[in-house]
């Protein structure tokens, strides 16, 4: 039995058009060892291929047996960005996709999940009651917040929020990722813009802790972002580390590792 497979986990996945979008242009993928979620854009129909072609590339390099690795995940992605690119290039207006999720993968031994992110979907960690958010939106909001320009607290309302830097199929496509230990205990949340955007982190964190079981918490989460609103194409990921990693802790994942993706498929410390 290999690290990963001692790994036992409850996850469940739910994805919903919302209440204002006549289309879903969000696709997940939550088959051990990929959780993750692509949100499309390019309209209606290019964004939803586009997002499909991304969760598809994930699942036919990662979900087909044998080890994933780091290298392996690098190929995956460039093969997600490359379908993408290709079908942009017969779209007047182009397609992109974000992508975001966690991967479970062995490092130095030991079970680790492997958070990738590009775009504006996210990750967030609950352990011990404290909800963190491991992943960095790539948007101009989170641009101007870094330099001190726009409040955390003002994200909502700031005009240009749908606005992204990087996504897989754009000129900047790179993605950022981390390494961090799996944790017996923890639940992890990927989501797109649509969760995130219409809760804060304090109503995310209530539902995580009360929804209960994976199934029931996502139909919690999406059942709340249209409630407030539904603006946008809900989409949640949620995982249940149940045994197999690393003792339960009760704060911040402080033993993550960055990395970035290099040209020949490996990454670096950052």
């Amino acid at each position: 039995m290999t690290a990963t497979q001692s790994v036992q986990l409850s996850s469940d996945a739910r994805s919903d058009t919302g209440r204002k979008r006549a289309a879903n242009e969000d696709s997940f993928l939550a088959v051990p060892p990929v959780f993750a979620v692509a949100d499309g854009m390019g309209g209606h129909e290019a964004g939803a291929q586009a997002s499909a072609h991304v969760v598809a590339a994930l699942r036919e390099t990662l979900c087909t047996g044998g080890p994933v690795d780091l290298v392996r995940v690098s190929a995956a992605i460039d093969e997600a960005s490359r379908r993408v690119s290709a079908l942009a290039a017969t779209r007047e207006r182009g397609a992109g996709s974000t992508l975001t999720g966690v991967i479970l993968v062995v490092h130095d031994g030991r079970p680790h999940w492997l958070i990738v992110n590009v775009g504006d979907s996210r990750v967030y960690r609950l352990v011990g009651g404290y909800l963190e958010q491991l992943t960095v939106d790539h948007s101009l909001v989170q641009e101007r917040v870094d330099a001190g320009t726009l409040r955390p607290e003002d994200r909502g309302t700031a005009p240009d929020k749908n606005v992204i830097t990087r996504a897989l199929g754009s000129v900047d496509a790179r993605a950022d990722s981390w390494l961090m230990p799996v944790t017996t205990g923890e639940r992890l949340l990927v989501c797109s813009d649509g969760l995130h955007g219409e809760l804060s982190d304090e109503q995310l964190r209530e539902i995580l802790v009360a929804g209960g079981r994976p199934a029931a918490t996502t139909a919690a989460l999406v059942e709340a972002a249209n409630r407030a609103g539904g603006r946008d194409n809900v989409t949640a990921v949620v995982v249940d580390v149940l045994s197999g990693g690393d003792p339960g802790g009760d704060g911040p994942a402080d033993t993550r590792e960055s990395h970035a993706w290099t040209d020949d498929g490996d990454t670096v410390p950052v």
